[in-house]
């Protein structure tokens, strides 16, 4: 007479917990696949202007508290240069003459 009933209780347990363990994904929101989207472009930009310490944490902050818009919106042509040709020598790990030089020549091309 214990078995059956050891066994039913055994059954379910069993089935209880397998219904538990079967939590749906979850999917992200709107808001949080936008603001997953802006810290990933946040993030590049800052990785480009090779920001380190306190100067990238003030960068994310700012950055992350603007609206979305171009980064480049309300800058003048040559503000767009300039930006272009430092992230470049920045990449290029360019120091003293060498990235006056290369600046000097990067600034004079045309657009």
């Amino acid at each position: 007479m214990r078995l059956p009933v050891v066994l039913s209780l055994l059954a379910t347990l069993c089935a209880a917990g397998s219904a538990l363990a079967a939590d749906p994904v979850k999917v992200p929101s709107p808001a949080q696949t936008e603001q997953r989207q802006k810290m990933t472009d946040c993030n590049q930009q800052a990785t480009t202007q090779s920001l380190k310490g306190d100067d990238r944490k003030k960068f994310m902050s700012q950055c992350l508290k603007a609206e979305t818009k171009p980064a480049t919106a309300g800058m003048t042509p040559q503000q767009e240069k300039m930006k272009t040709c430092n992230a470049d020598a920045a990449k290029k790990e360019l120091k003293g003459d060498a990235r006056k030089t290369y600046m000097s020549t990067c600034l004079k091309k045309a657009s």
